[in-house]
């Protein structure tokens, strides 16, 4: 037992009664979350909902990676200004939940290093204390930036409108010559409401909003949702409904990793392999569009399995065009990191050490470019990953070399695994029926998305109905390192950096 407290203990995919959850006071909960690393811990998530007597309910869930546990409490926060002891004061890794919280309930974390806004540009209220408000209030370019001042220190804004067909996100540079002293990331100029949209009383419109999380991570987010859904509802998924997701979800790796590393060398100037890797990745979206008529894969997935099946012909097709595309791609891959001038161009640039990435909760290939194993399919896993193991891809450098290094890794390991999955799908049905799900639950999925850590968690009511879902993309873990990995480097790097990190805006943005 932690002697600060209590935590209640479960796994990825197991609902739990939600009077389960231990509560604590709010200093006591601060205290037992911020210790929980020297335990080993990891702070997986930290949010807020309206609890009983419109009181609001602080949770928070941290990851035990090498028990593949979690351990879950909760605050309660009575009154006009509701407060508690900031966690991101003595771990980081909670600065961006923190700030979430304090915008979405007016909850002052007390002490917060930077308690700046998240999504929403603030309204001008003069000394008024800053919380929650009405989005139309919102001022464009009201937002408190950080300047660095002194003689020659010189300021770069980049965006949030950019030159290519990209969503809006904001940089601002602080300058000396072309060295970047800080960078600052701006987000929030998308407000979906995505997450009230998990929620809707219609299924069939909730798994939707699943999908687009984040668009290209569609699969990755619809089997955290569905995990989640399913634990409430205590349905068994078929090992063939399963091995067809692990099939989905490792196209959708394929897909991103090699558009993105063909994007790094556009970036560096070395066009042989954008050209080409760029139609690579439209062979990936397309072996995915076979299977269910989407190249993102939308449509595929459903609480209590998958919609469309792979039949005998299918998966040797499949088999047979990825042996082809495995081929091309190594030979196209050898040739961009056998090459002098692009290993040049990609070492030491944009470096993170292994604790500022465990300080900062970086997840997904960011972390492990930087020496961390940290990886749902291995330390969490759930379906078709219970049973067949993909090595987890570590480099230690921690520079965008490593982090394409670590993509590259990624792409052949998929490879094998599709190619294994393929050959030997399990029979049986698609599809389970969904019964209701248990009332005052909450369950917790988890996916590795090709970017990261996605988990959703979801809460149902008295009468069984979902009642509110949290969904966490893993940008936003990682935005801030990229920020971090940018100081003292040139800012004509910032391409080249940014394309190493490849967050969503939208996943960030909900």
């Amino acid at each position: 037992m932690n002697p600060l407290g209590q935590w209640h203990s479960t796994r990825q995919g197991v609902a739990v009664d939600q009077a389960a959850v231990p509560t604590l006071p709010p200093e006591a909960f601060s205290a037992q979350v911020s210790a929980s690393r020297q335990r080993g811990g990891r702070l997986a998530n930290l949010f807020a909902r309206r609890g009983a007597h419109d009181a609001v309910r602080l949770y928070a869930i941290v990851a035990f990676d090498a028990s593949g546990t979690l351990e879950l409490c909760a605050a309660d926060l009575p009154g006009e200004a509701p407060a508690y002891p900031s966690i991101a004061a003595t771990c980081p890794a909670a600065q961006a939940f923190e700030r979430e919280i304090a915008e979405q309930y007016a909850v002052r974390p007390e002490g917060h290093p930077w308690l700046k806004p998240l999504r929403y540009h603030p309204p001008d209220r003069g000394t008024q204390p800053w919380g929650r408000f009405d989005p139309a209030e919102t001022i464009p370019g009201n937002y408190p930036f950080f300047r660095v001042e002194g003689e020659e220190i010189h300021e770069v804004a980049v965006g949030p409108v950019h030159a290519g067909i990209i969503e809006p996100g904001h940089f601002r540079f602080q300058c000396h010559g072309e060295q970047v002293l800080h960078l600052e990331v701006v987000l929030g100029y998308q407000h979906r409401g995505a997450e009230a949209l998990l929620a809707h009383p219609n299924p069939v419109r909730a798994i939707l909003a699943a999908e687009t999380v984040a668009g290209d991570s569609s699969i990755g987010h619809a089997t955290a949702y569905c995990a989640a859904i399913e634990a409430l509802g205590g349905t068994i998924v078929s090992p063939r409904a399963h091995a067809i997701r692990a099939i989905a979800l490792e196209l959708e790796r394929l897909a991103n990793h090699v558009g993105d590393l063909g994007a790094l060398g556009a970036d560096i100037g070395f066009l042989p392999t954008n050209a080409f890797l760029g139609r690579l990745r439209g062979d990936f979206l397309n072996l995915t569009c076979e299977i269910c008529g989407n190249r993102f894969g939308r449509s595929l997935l459903r609480p209590g399995g998958i919609l469309v099946d792979i039949d005998p012909a299918l998966a040797q097709r499949l088999r047979l065009r990825l042996l082809e595309l495995q081929t091309e791609v190594i030979e196209v891959l050898e040739l961009f990191f056998s090459t002098p001038t692009v290993l040049a161009r990609l070492e030491g640039v944009g470096i993170l050490t292994a604790v500022q990435a465990a300080d900062l909760g970086l997840v997904g290939p960011v972390a492990r470019a930087c020496g961390l194993g940290l990886d749902v399919r291995h330390d969490h896993p759930h379906g078709a990953y219970q049973f067949s193991h993909i090595p987890v891809a570590i480099e230690p450098s921690g520079d965008v070399y490593a982090r394409a290094a670590v993509r590259w890794l990624e792409v052949q390991r998929s490879i094998e695994f599709l190619l294994e999955m393929l050959a030997a799908i399990p029979a049986g049905s698609i599809r389970a029926a969904m019964p209701s799900l248990r009332p005052n639950a909450l369950a917790i999925g988890m996916a590795e998305t090709w970017r990261g850590e996605a988990m959703h968690v979801a809460f149902t009511g008295a009468d069984g109905s979902a009642q509110f879902v949290k969904a966490k993309d893993p940008s936003l873990h990682n935005w801030f390192g990229l920020a971090m990995a940018m100081r003292d480097q040139l800012i004509s790097d910032f391409p080249l950096c940014n394309k190493s990190f490849s967050l969503s805006y939208a996943g960030h943005d909900l």
